[in-house]
């Protein structure tokens, strides 16, 4: 059952699982749950020849999350683009805020098309961008070549930095003899943040439902 063995064991189907979850984020409208940053950094460490866990070269592992990433952000606008406004004026739930939505639009509004790029940077923003930019109907083609380039800059620049981490001599000590810790913080960072997030939106929906049967009545 140690960590580091399951994921040499993995192989592939590792980094096939992280690319899904970077597509998840940024191509769902629920995504937003997942820790993509923690996950692209960690991904980088792991990535180190020293330990080597998805088997592929940095930048092999960098680009395969990018592709995830670049096909998410283009099922995001075609859904913003097919489903149109109503995605961002529905009533608030457990799972999507109209506050995000409000963030992202200024975001668009702060720096224009190239917000698709500066997005892949903000946590939340990255995942109600590209439906925004599909509602907005923004021009495919400049679209497409921005969500490309912001898939390329985000992942690479975050794997590749956790990749440089490997070689700081504490860092990569800390590594080597503490797999299993790194990767047991990893889930926990991604599973209690999550589920905080979660819970706190689902409350805020039930009051802010509650608030209009009060003035409804």
């Amino acid at each position: 059952m140690d960590p580091q063995t399951i994921i040499h064991d993995a192989g592939p189907w590792a980094l096939l699982l992280v690319a899904a979850i970077i597509f998840a984020e940024t191509g769902l409208l629920i995504g937003f749950v997942f820790p993509g940053d923690t996950l692209l950094l960690i991904s980088g460490v792991l990535s180190a020849p020293a330990v080597l866990a998805f088997h592929w070269h940095v930048y092999w592992v960098a680009l395969f999350i990018a592709i995830g990433a670049f096909v998410g952000g283009e099922l995001g606008y075609f859904i913003g683009r097919k489903a149109g406004p109503p995605i961002f004026e529905r009533r608030e739930s457990g799972l999507f805020s109209k506050e995000n939505v409000e963030r992202t639009n200024s975001f668009f509004g702060r720096f224009g098309a190239a917000a698709v790029i500066v997005a892949r940077f903000v946590p939340v923003v990255r995942t109600f961008a590209p439906v925004a930019a599909g509602v907005g109907r923004m021009d495919y083609k400049k679209y497409s070549l921005y969500n490309a380039i912001g898939a390329v800059f985000w992942v690479g620049g975050i794997v590749y930095l956790g990749y440089l981490l490997h070689f700081i001599p504490p860092v990569q000590h800390f590594v080597e003899h503490y797999i299993d810790v790194i990767l047991i913080a990893a889930v926990v960072i991604a599973v209690v943040p999550t589920g905080f997030q979660l819970l706190r939106a689902q409350r805020k929906a039930k009051r802010s439902a509650a608030s209009r049967d009060v003035s409804s009545r």
